[in-house]
């Protein structure tokens, strides 16, 4: 992908935290990965809009469910990061045990 100087204004705090965070050298692909997914959140944000004008907001009983399931997954993955989930027997989000 072709590059191109921009110059943009940052809270200088901020910056110099992510600067030394990083190095200097890294700072720009840090500040190209964060532009990027905040557009991806940006889009993932007008798919909402567009799904709920299209088939009406999500009901209570559904948003509930979304986060328990939303929760397996986060607990599955922190297990196999950790090395747990083999340990442990840890199963898949939607596998069915047996």
């Amino acid at each position: 992908m072709a590059t191109k100087k921009y110059t943009v204004t940052l809270p200088e705090e901020l910056a110099e935290e992510i600067r030394r965070e990083v190095g200097p050298g890294a700072f720009s692909a840090y500040v190209t990965r964060a532009i990027e997914h905040q557009r991806e959140r940006d889009r993932l944000g007008e798919l909402v809009e567009w799904l709920e004008s299209e088939h009406g907001p999500l009901a209570e009983d559904e948003l509930a469910a979304a986060e328990v399931e939303r929760r397996e997954h986060e607990r599955y993955f922190t297990a196999r990061k950790s090395g747990a989930a083999r340990d442990e027997g840890a199963r898949e989000p939607y596998r069915k045990a047996g």
